[in-house]
């Protein structure tokens, strides 16, 4: 493959297994500039599978320009990603952004690259993921425009991050709008992002614990589409023990990755999938659990489930 020229983004931290399968796939792609980003240990019993970490992705045999910036302090999962962003976009206009357990097909980087060239000017468009979670492919285009900025494996522009604020301080104002509701397609889907994002704000208001990708997806979802493949291009192979919130395998983990032609196909226009948003908040978020948790087979089985729970906390199962 040849190499091409929007910069890549690997952040890292404590797991050399999964960093080395990533980082191989990224020097398959061959890019002409990499930017590197670790966090440091939480405590010395991490120090040594940091520096395996490390080590893993310092072996750079092509090409390519690589900037290191190594934590020696734990910054946390959401210190160390807002800052390794702000870093990369203070150097660069565009980049492709991958953590050490989003094992992207080959096809991935030629995707973000060719679309963060096609709509680098245009300000609908302000995040380009590797994921798909629609039933079915439908027609011949190789993506479809979503409200979701999927960030398992994604790219985006300097002039999309200006727009991310981790307080979401514009949230009070934003949900008294009627574009609000209007953005989502069901009723599930409002009520679970609403209140998310309502949850959110006053977490960063109470300057409690937040995720960085929500506030992502906030900035996203207010100021334009996403780009998604027809097909899925990334998997995360990160689910166990040491991830950060993926401790149990279930079916996100790993999901096999499809082949996407190599010149794409691009829609006539720029609207989003009503469906495919339909379908990714019932795979990717908990549109399916929320739906069966309202049916009558579901409501049955509540006793059930309650007096298993109860004998279980008396045996401290």
């Amino acid at each position: 493959m040849s190499a091409f020229e929007n910069p890549v983004l690997l952040v890292i931290y404590r797991r050399p297994d999964v960093t080395r399968r990533v980082f191989e796939a990224i020097a398959k792609a061959r890019p002409k500039r990499l930017f590197i980003a670790a966090d440091g240990p939480a405590t010395s019993a991490e120090r040594e599978a940091c520096e395996l970490t490390r080590a893993a992705v310092r072996q750079v045999d092509w090409d390519c320009k690589v900037q290191h910036h190594f934590s020696d302090a734990n910054l946390g999962l959401d210190r160390r990603m807002i800052s390794a962003l702000s870093w990369v976009f203070s150097e660069e206009e565009s980049a492709i952004v991958l953590e050490d357990d989003c094992l992207p097909d080959a096809r991935f980087f030629g995707f973000c690259s060719s679309l963060l060239d096609r709509y680098r000017h245009d300000s609908r468009v302000v995040h380009i993921s590797g994921e798909c979670y629609r039933n079915r492919r439908e027609g011949d285009c190789s993506y479809f425009f979503s409200k979701y900025p999927l960030a398992w494996g994604w790219a985006t522009w300097r002039r999309a991050w200006s727009r991310f604020d981790p307080h979401i301080r514009t949230w009070p104002r934003f949900e008294r709008q009627p574009e609000a509701p209007a953005l989502f397609d069901s009723h599930d889907e409002r009520v679970y992002w609403l209140s998310t994002f309502a949850r959110f704000h006053d977490d960063a208001a109470a300057r409690r614990p937040a995720s960085w990708d929500y506030a992502w997806y906030y900035a996203c979802m207010t100021n334009g589409l996403s780009i998604h493949p027809a097909v899925n291009l990334v998997s995360n192979i990160g689910y166990g023990p040491q991830a950060s919130h993926t401790h149990n395998p279930d079916e996100l983990s790993a999901r096999p990755v499809e082949q996407l032609e190599e010149t794409l196909r691009h829609p006539d226009w720029v609207i989003r999938d009503r469906q495919a948003d339909l379908d990714t908040f019932d795979r990717r978020f908990p549109g399916a659990i929320l739906r069966e948790q309202r049916s009558f087979r579901h409501q049955l089985g509540r006793p059930a489930r309650w007096a298993i729970r109860t004998v279980r906390r008396g045996l401290g199962l």
